[in-house]
């Protein structure tokens, strides 16, 4: 359409469905398919996915208009990811693919030594898949690839939900490493991936606050916070969390470390659980509040701003003078000023006042694109309270 190619020119890999000329030729086109973009006045673009059926109609590829999408495509961009991932993270454990920020717009792949766990959201990289299986196993080898195709974002791109090993063969769950501490992940059943790449760092930084502490890991999942912390040398941990299969994984991992003596591990809402430990007068040294997504969308944006207002007051209440609380959110809607502001709100209302001592996004693996904002979903603060 005239005048709505201006944010593409600027970088931005994504064109909505009314910034485009939809006319019948358009709209008879497969979902999913390599379109070449051209503006208003013929001037190509680059290529791009396209679905008519979406409001993010275009997701750019290339800035080159006659880019060959194919094996070989896949094979470049993810020789790159995985060579900046080996600089970052010196186990083959991380993101391998952060979607937009690597240039494959849809995708996110999350490596597990020999083990590849795919999150294909869009009609695009559905129909890619074969050129990207066939990269994957030229580069890597892998034992087995997964498809983790339960986003509830694929349902917009009109795809079904569905969880697969795609190639090779797995059962059960994998063991990985993060500065030295042994995890259990499980890509068929675990959340998301099967594991949080993202808060690697801010794991290993609040288990440098760990030594000697009492620890309780609220939204512990497969107990990564709370695992590190005891490898570290904390005292006690208590992990806390509603599913049975992530605090499985915790157990195994504690026993993988040998901190298993040291470690606890309980089923149960996380709300219900620091408000019932607050009465019963229980105190830690540090305290995590690591919660699933509370903002789903911007029109839940207020409503997830007082859940996180009221985490953060139970948490508090629970973390003893001098202590360290952690609290962090993934909700991209919920941005840095806000979610800040929420924390604040939340300590002075359990009758708290502390320092912020660190303010943290996602670990370097899960790259921002620099005009997506959406690509910046991670934040964090570490606080000590008086």
């Amino acid at each position: 359409m005239p005048g709505h190619a201006k944010r593409l020119r600027q970088g931005h890999p994504w064109a909505y469905s009314n910034e485009l000329r939809m006319d019948e030729e358009a709209k008879a086109l497969a979902p999913g398919s390599v379109v070449r973009v051209v503006d208003a006045g013929h001037e190509v673009l680059g290529c791009a996915t396209f679905n008519p059926h979406s409001l993010i109609a275009l997701r750019m590829l290339a800035r080159q208009g006659d880019t060959a999408v194919d094996a070989g495509f896949f094979r470049d961009r993810l020789t790159a990811a995985r060579d900046l991932r080996d600089r970052l993270v010196k186990a083959p454990h991380y993101r391998l693919i952060h979607a937009e920020a690597d240039n494959l717009p849809g995708l996110a792949i999350d490596r597990f030594g020999d083990v590849f766990v795919c999150q294909v959201n869009s009609a695009g990289m559905e129909c890619l898949t074969p050129d990207l299986l066939t990269a994957l196993h030229d580069l890597f080898d892998p034992r087995a690839v997964v498809l983790r195709g339960d986003s509830p974002v694929r349902e917009f791109e009109g795809l079904d939900s569905r969880i697969e090993v795609i190639a090779g063969t797995l059962e059960g769950t994998v063991e990985i490493e993060e500065y030295g501490v042994r995890f259990v992940a499980d890509p068929l059943a675990g959340q998301k991936t099967g594991w949080f790449f993202d808060q690697r760092d801010n794991r290993h930084f609040v288990a440098g606050l760990a030594n000697g502490a009492s620890v309780l890991d609220v939204y512990s999942c497969a107990g990564g916070f709370g695992i590190a912390a005891a490898v570290a040398g904390a005292a006690q941990v208590t992990c806390l969390d509603r599913s049975e299969t992530a605090l499985a994984s915790a157990v195994q991992a504690a026993e993988l470390n040998g901190v298993a003596g040291r470690c606890s591990f309980v089923r149960g809402e996380a709300f219900a659980e620091m408000e019932y430990r607050a009465k019963a007068g229980e105190r830690y040294d540090v305290v995590v509040a690591d919660p699933p997504s509370f903002v789903k969308n911007r029109k839940g944006l207020k409503p997830g701003l007082r859940g996180y207002r009221k985490m953060t007051r139970l948490a508090a209440a629970l973390v003893a003078p001098g202590g360290f609380l952690f609290a962090a959110s993934c909700s991209h809607n919920a941005e840095v000023p806000a979610f800040a502001e929420a924390v604040s709100r939340g300590i002075a209302d359990a009758g708290r006042s502390g320092r912020t001592l660190r303010a943290a996004g996602a670990a370097p693996d899960h790259p921002n694109h620099p005009v997506l904002p959406e690509s910046d979903y991670l934040k964090s603060l570490t606080l000590q309270l008086d």
